[in-house]
């Protein structure tokens, strides 16, 4: 998947890449500054925590603080004990740290997964029990595309792309070979899932000696998607949350030998995207 818009592209054909850019803070350089006396000392050391915690790198310790006395003071009062109204201070300190914690990552946001992509990747995780195998985020080699997650199991081999789209556009088709999210003509988009496809079919076929069919799809979450599941222009289109369905309702086709060969053959000639280091 190559990262475009919102996936919009003009229906005049002219495109452009947009160049995502992460956003660096820089980090702050200590500075050395003269010994107080001691008479002044303490107040250079309250002005100095005030402006820490004023820091946009430190505005979660300030909050935590906030919520802190806050649920302190509340658990004080109705239980009329200081001590309680300590430990639940406590306590709520320590829950926003965890929170904090699940809910942010450290891994730079150029490498992390997009909403889309995590919401497919729980969908197809609960396929595991029934012996299908997931790749995410592998990259067709030579290009700068990539199948966001290749699906082998026992109903066939998929590539499914996920994409989140405005809300506020509709989603729309012509005559089963033009789809539209508002103005926007997404020939390009579907032309690119269909080449994905092709591409790690072929490769994948080459390795194993013999054909390999894949199935190239949109998974689209945002805004409503006016049928169960359609074919345009070779690819099927859905909603993101039918993704499991649309797997797992077609006729069995492959034995669980033929699904570890081909996940194995598709694991070698399409490599990670963003591999582990």
């Amino acid at each position: 998947m190559s990262y475009v818009d919102s996936g919009q592209v003009p229906e005049d054909g002219n495109t452009t890449s947009p160049i995502w850019v992460s956003d660096r803070q820089a980090e702050d350089r200590p500075t050395s500054r003269p010994a107080a006396p001691a008479s002044t000392y303490a107040p250079i050391e309250r002005a100095s925590l005030r402006s820490l915690l004023d820091h946009p790198k430190y505005r979660h310790l300030r909050r935590r603080v906030l919520i802190a006395i806050g649920v302190g003071v509340i658990a004080g009062i109705l239980l009329a004990s200081w001590r309680l109204g300590v430990t639940a201070a406590i306590v709520a300190a320590i829950a926003d740290t965890v929170l904090r914690a699940r809910s942010n990552s450290s891994v730079p946001a150029w490498r992390r997964a997009s909403v889309a992509e995590r919401r497919t990747e729980v969908q197809l995780k609960r396929l595991e029990r029934g012996g299908y195998r997931t790749l995410h985020a592998r990259a067709i080699p030579g290009s700068e595309a990539q199948i966001d997650h290749l699906v082998v199991g026992p109903t066939g081999v998929y590539a499914v792309d996920s994409e989140k789209w405005d809300k506020r556009l509709p989603v729309r088709v012509q005559s089963h070979r033009k789809l539209f999210h508002g103005p926007f003509n997404q020939k390009p988009r579907l032309d690119e899932a269909r080449w994905e496809a092709a591409q790690a079919s072929e490769l994948i076929g080459e390795m194993l000696g013999r054909e390999v069919s894949i199935v190239p799809s949109l998974a689209i979450y945002g805004p409503a998607i006016p049928w169960k599941v359609l074919n345009v222009r070779e690819v099927d289109v859905f909603d993101g949350s039918r993704v499991r369905k649309w797997i797992t309702k077609r006729e069995r086709s492959l034995t669980d030998v033929e699904i570890e060969k081909i996940y194995e053959a598709a694991e070698h000639v399409l490599p990670a995207r963003y591999p582990e280091t």
